[in-house]
């Protein structure tokens, strides 16, 4: 079993565009390995499209030893990409971890990190996701930190089931 990285370990910043070569490697990979999507799926242009995603929205990334190894985008309500934020909310999107360093808890600290953000920003109550149904090692990780299924703001793309669903974190 490998050790959980410590903070010293794990670097989480701020992306900037020379980052985003590697975001658009982790993310892609991260959603292919993962089976979220498959070879030709339209949803990999948006996953790829990073410079656009850094024009709307703010990138994290997160680095193990030097070597790119998660990413995250941070949205706020009224924002182009955001899906589920209401007004005091603050939205993650896109958390994709690379398959490599999967396990070893990179996930729950970009989540924790996340949570301290939200919790010194002025007028945020709450941090809410989407996570689909059929992400159960994401939902474990949210429950225990935490985070509280929402299933009347559940959705789905295409009005079927509502396969999506909104989980929350309160704050205050």
């Amino acid at each position: 079993m490998t050790a959980v990285p410590t903070a010293t370990e794990l670097e989480i910043r701020v992306a900037g565009p020379e980052d985003f070569a590697e975001i658009r490697r982790v993310t892609i990979g991260a959603y292919l390995a993962a089976g979220h999507v498959t070879e030709g799926h339209p949803y990999l242009a948006v996953l790829g499209d990073v410079e656009q995603r850094a024009r709307h929205a703010e990138l994290w990334i997160a680095e193990l030893g030097g070597r790119a190894v998660a990413s995250v985008m941070i949205t706020h309500p009224g924002r182009k990409y955001t899906e589920v934020a209401l007004d005091g909310e603050l939205e993650f999107r896109m958390l994709a971890v690379d398959p490599a360093a999967q396990g070893l808890g990179v996930g729950r600290a970009i989540v924790e990190r996340i949570l301290d953000h939200a919790h010194s920003l002025d007028g945020v109550e709450a941090v809410a996701i989407t996570s689909g149904a059929w992400m159960a090692p994401a939902h474990r990780l949210y429950g225990s930190l935490g985070f509280v299924r929402v299933p009347e703001r559940d959705w789905s793309f295409d009005g079927g089931p509502k396969d999506l669903w909104v989980f929350r974190h309160g704050l205050r």
